[in-house]
C-alpha cells in the first residue's frame, strides 16, 4: 500500500474536515491521531426521564483517541505550535490534557511537560502521560498553581503552553459543536455539559454561534453547565482555594475561561448549577446501567444535572415546562476507563467457586 493510499484511509480529522472553521494556513503542518467524528448517540431512558416526547442525545466524547474531549483542541494546539516552530509544549492538567498533550506530541515529534497537583490525577490518565514519554513534574498544590507555573514558563518562551488559555485550543474544541449540527440538521434546543476550567462550554458557545453565522443552523442552544458541589466557583462566584471532588477533571477552583463561560450562560438565556459527589456517582451507574455509556465522574455531571433539571425545584433550570419534542444534548467528556477508581472501590470481591454447573447456577441464583 503507498503512503497516498494509506493516509486516503485514514480518519479526516478535525482540521481536515473543517479547517475554513478553523485558524489554519497552507504553511501549517496537520498533527492529527484521527480525532473527532464521536458518536451523537440517542438515549431513549434519558429521553424518557424528560418525557414531553423530548430526545435526549449524548455526545460521546470518550471514545476520541486518549480517550477525552481534549484531543480536538490539542490537534489544532500542537499543530499551530510546530508552525510557529516551537521544540516543547507544557501543560497544567487534573489528567485528561496531560494524556493529549503527550500523545499529540509525540505525534509531531516534540517533546511535553506536564504539570500537576500531586495526589490530585486519576491513575489511568498519569499512566498515559507517562507512556505516550512526556516529562511529568508534580507539585505540591493544586491545578490553579500548576497553571501559574505553567503561565509563567510560557511567558518565558520555554514552551507553548497548551491549556484552554491557548485560543488554538478553544478553536479545535468547536468543532464539536459543528459535528452536532450536522448529525441533527440544525442545532439542539438545551445543551448540557460538565464545566471545570470552562473551556468547554466556551467553545461549544463558539461553534454554535460560529455555524450560525454561516446560516448552517437556525438556532442557538441554551447552554447549562454542571460543577461538581466541592468545586462550584462560578456556580458560587467566587474562587475556591481548596477545590474538592470526585470528579478529578472538574476539580478546579479558579477556571481560566470563567468569563467566557459567564458570557456564553448569559448570550445563551442559560444557567450554571452544581451537583453533589452522590448525585455524579448515582448518575454515572444509571447512564452504564441503562444506557450502556461509561463515562469518568466528570463526565456524569451532565447527566446528575439533567435529572436535576427533571426533578428538582432547586434547579438553576428547570426541564418540567420545556417546549415537547425539544432535543437536549449531554456531552460527556471522557470515558470510564480514565479514572475508575471510585468504580473499584465498589466492586465485590471476587471469590472462586467450584467449577461445576451447579455451583455456577446457585451464584447466579438460578
Amino acid at each position: 500500500m503507498d503512503s497516498a493510499t494509506a493516509k486516503s484511509q485514514q480518519s479526516r480529522g478535525v482540521i481536515e474536515h473543517y479547517c475554513e472553521f478553523l485558524p489554519i494556513s497552507a504553511s501549517t503542518p496537520i498533527v492529527s491521531l484521527g480525532e473527532g467524528n464521536t458518536p451523537l448517540v440517542y438515549c431513549p431512558q434519558l429521553s424518557k426521564r424528560v418525557g414531553r416526547d423530548c430526545g435526549v442525545f449524548v455526545k460521546n466524547e470518550g471514545v476520541n483517541p486518549t480517550g477525552s474531549f481534549k484531543d480536538r483542541g490539542m490537534a489544532v494546539a500542537v499543530s499551530k505550535a510546530l508552525e510557529r516552530g516551537a521544540r516543547a509544549i507544557i501543560c497544567a492538567s487534573t489528567g485528561n490534557t496531560s494524556a493529549s498533550a503527550a500523545a499529540y506530541a509525540a505525534r509531531a515529534g516534540i517533546s511535553c511537560a506536564v504539570i500537576l497537583p500531586a495526589g490530585k490525577i486519576a491513575t489511568g490518565k498519569l499512566l498515559q502521560a507517562f507512556v505516550y514519554g512526556a516529562k511529568i513534574v508534580a507539585i505540591d498544590g493544586n491545578f490553579d498553581d500548576a497553571l501559574r507555573i505553567v503561565r509563567e514558563l510560557g511567558e518565558n518562551g520555554d514552551f507553548v503552553v497548551v491549556n484552554s488559555i491557548n485560543p488554538d485550543r478553544i478553536a479545535g474544541q468547536t468543532t464539536a459543536a459543528f459535528e452536532i449540527v450536522d448529525e441533527l440538521g440544525d442545532a439542539p434546543d438545551f445543551h448540557l455539559l460538565p464545566v471545570g476550567n470552562a473551556g468547554n462550554i466556551t467553545a461549544y458557545w463558539a461553534g454554535y454561534r460560529a455555524y450560525r453565522a454561516r446560516e448552517n443552523s437556525t438556532r442557538l442552544p441554551v447552554m447549562i453547565g454542571f460543577q461538581a458541589s466541592g468545586a462550584a466557583p462560578i456556580f458560587h462566584n467566587q474562587i475556591i482555594e481548596e477545590p474538592e471532588t470526585i470528579a478529578s477533571a472538574i476539580r478546579i477552583g479558579n477556571p481560566a475561561s470563567w468569563k467566557q463561560a459567564r458570557a456564553a450562560i448569559a448570550e445563551s438565556r442559560g444557567a450554571i448549577d452544581a451537583v453533589s459527589d452522590e448525585e455524579i456517582i448515582a448518575a454515572q451507574t444509571w447512564l452504564a446501567r441503562h444506557e450502556g455509556i461509561f463515562v469518568e465522574p466528570a463526565s456524569a455531571a451532565p447527566i446528575a444535572g439533567l435529572f436535576k433539571c427533571c426533578d428538582s425545584r432547586e434547579a438553576a433550570y428547570s426541564f418540567q415546562k420545556i417546549p415537547e419534542t425539544s432535543r437536549i444534548v449531554c456531552t460527556v467528556t471522557g470515558h470510564g476507563l480514565k479514572d475508575p477508581d471510585a468504580v473499584i472501590q465498589r466492586m465485590k470481591d471476587l471469590k472462586p467457586i467450584a467449577a461445576t454447573v451447579n455451583e455456577v447456577r446457585r451464584a447466579l441464583d438460578l
